[in-house]
């Protein structure tokens, strides 16, 4: 049991949080987070003006799962709104580019035409060279306007063309061998 639970969350003095009816807001200066809580299973207890932490109202496997998933998502919040997430897509491929045209993404994927992709109103993208950046305050909608992304052409392992996170090992194939 990694006991997440049972470490306070410590939010900096640009932070505020509310609790309230079962909703838990985050405001701080990258935004405004707003996620409600399942008030059956786990309570927000406020410590001290800067320091807060999740508490379980009643024993059970399923109250202990729900009180380290509340406490990772609210610090998850907490981090959102005071330092914000940043995520770097890489493409790799002869022809493959990407453009920003206003708020939209433009993807060359050697398709027959190009995926045009709205961004969605709280991420800010800029694409340098080959690289995609995206960054924003809400972890959940970043990470899936980038797996929408990495989705209309993931790595393949044999030349590892394809759009992949900065950070992605794509494991390579051996291709055919002639005798």
């Amino acid at each position: 049991m990694s006991r997440v639970g049972k470490k306070s969350i410590i939010t900096p003095s640009n932070v505020t949080f509310t609790s309230e009816n079962g909703v838990l807001t985050v405001k701080g200066p990258k935004g405004e987070l707003v996620k409600p809580f399942d008030t059956k299973a786990v309570t927000i207890v406020k410590d001290s003006d800067t320091e807060f932490h999740v508490e379980p109202l009643r024993n059970g496997k399923d109250a202990r799962a729900l009180w380290g998933t509340y406490a990772a998502l609210v610090r998850g919040m907490v981090k959102g709104v005071s330092e914000g997430y940043t995520i770097r897509l890489e493409i790799i491929g002869v022809g493959y580019r990407a453009e920003m045209k206003g708020k939209t993404l433009v993807l060359n994927l050697g398709y027959s035409h190009p995926i045009e992709m709205s961004v969605p109103e709280g991420i800010e993208a800029t694409v340098e060279k080959n690289i995609i950046i995206l960054t924003s305050h809400n972890k959940e909608l970043l990470g899936q306007f980038a797996a929408n992304i990495r989705k209309h052409r993931e790595p393949e392992p044999y030349k590892g063309k394809g759009i992949k996170y900065d950070n992605e090992v794509v494991r390579r194939k051996v291709g055919k061998k002639s005798a």
